[in-house]
């Protein structure tokens, strides 16, 4: 019987070697950027974050709230909501392509002197009011995530591409979660735009880590606001809580209006159904349209996101004409079936009454003149 050459052994072992080698400069590769991409934890001693009202022991809470606990809680740890996060996956992603519409025009067209909105999925999208562009909460990585290769992932195309879209007035974020403020395409715009960052108290630290120049930052708190030309903006109050890693709340949330010379439009950010809105409403509407979050929904997340049904509630209390639903279809980060937001709210507007438009990913709605619902999305879950 012959025996093996003690080499063999160590040259059996070398591809072996060699791939776990590169395993792991690929694991270090894609973790180079997670310590930026985490922001940076603003200073407390700043004065305007320790004069905030909403500023207490240290981090930012929720208004009281009758409806909702004043606390700002964090993602759902219980057990039974854990599991059902990892084992119960049917349903929740489209089988077939997501329909996608290109923008027509881009640079070379000018702002609507109406009210239109453009929807690239999930939360962004941009808003042309009376001659001035708004971009909300733009996200363009493939991942919502700090890892580029973990993570949440779209599951459509962005419908253009971040330089093709056209030079905006303002950039607003409702709070800095990565599913809403992304550190790649914030460089990006710094790159491409001139406009500035309009964001809630704190989340300058996290802009200018990423390079984003002083003169292009603007953080407000809860009822403040900035004029741009023509374009006043407000940041308003939502319910829920903050956070890239594992610290909360040490930046502030909200939502925004966005006003033009007599035109409103309204952006709930992500929030749970509070007395808020009513509030908003009184105070600054009536809105010729809102933006409002209609996705990642669940029984134990009632505080921090909104129904379909609560959607609705939110749009009649804001005083709101036609609703845009966002926070849907692109990131898969709920529990429900992927187009259940949407078949809910359906069937809530019609029982409200309220006007609906279901754009596509890339899709322009005029305000004034808003499409039929054509029900794009059945034949897709």
């Amino acid at each position: 019987m012959s025996k093996a050459h003690p080499s063999n052994g160590r040259r059996l072992r070398l591809p072996a070697i060699t791939a776990l080698a590169l395993a792991a400069g690929a694991t270090a590769w894609a973790l180079r950027e997670v310590p930026a991409a985490f922001g940076r934890r603003p200073d407390a001693r700043d004065e305007r974050i320790r004069n905030s009202p909403q500023f207490r022991d240290g981090v930012f809470h929720n208004a009281p709230s009758a409806l909702a606990s004043a606390t700002p809680p964090g993602p759902p740890t219980d057990r039974s909501t854990l599991r059902r996060l990892i084992l119960e996956r049917e349903g929740r992603q489209p089988v077939r392509p997501v329909p996608v519409v290109v923008p027509e025009g881009g640079a070379r067209r000018p702002a609507t002197e109406g009210i239109e909105i453009t929807w690239y999925g999930h939360a962004s999208a941009l808003v042309e009011i009376e001659g001035q562009r708004v971009l909300l909460d733009p996200v363009w990585s493939e991942r919502c995530s700090p890892v580029s290769q973990i993570g949440p992932k779209r599951v459509h195309p962005v419908p253009v591409e971040l330089e093709d879209l056209p030079q905006v007035d303002a950039v607003l974020i409702s709070h800095d979660h990565y599913d809403h403020l992304d550190m790649a395409t914030v460089k990006r715009l710094v790159a491409g735009q001139s406009a500035p960052f309009a964001v809630p108290l704190g989340i300058g630290g996290h802009l200018r880590r990423w390079g984003v120049p002083e003169h292009r930052i603007i953080e407000l708190d809860w009822d403040e606001t900035c004029t741009l030309g023509e374009l006043t903006l407000t940041l308003t109050s939502a319910h829920h809580f903050s956070g890239r890693g594992t610290t909360r709340n040490t930046t502030l949330w909200g939502s925004w209006v966005i006003a033009g010379p007599s035109r409103k439009v309204y952006y709930t950010g992500d929030s749970g159904y509070f007395e808020g809105y009513a509030e908003i409403g009184e105070r600054h509407g009536p809105f010729d349209a809102a933006l409002v979050q209609v996705g990642a929904y669940d029984q134990a997340w009632a505080d921090i996101h909104m129904t379909p049904e609560d959607a609705v509630r939110a749009h009649l209390d804001l005083r709101a004409g036609l609703l845009v639903p966002v926070h849907w279809c692109t990131f898969t980060l709920g529990l429900h079936p992927w187009a259940e937001p949407i078949e809910r709210l359906i069937a809530e507007t019609k029982e409200q009454g309220v006007p609906l438009a279901v754009p596509r990913p890339g899709e322009r709605v005029d305000v004034d003149n808003p499409p039929e619902l054509d029900h794009w999305w059945e034949g897709i879950a």
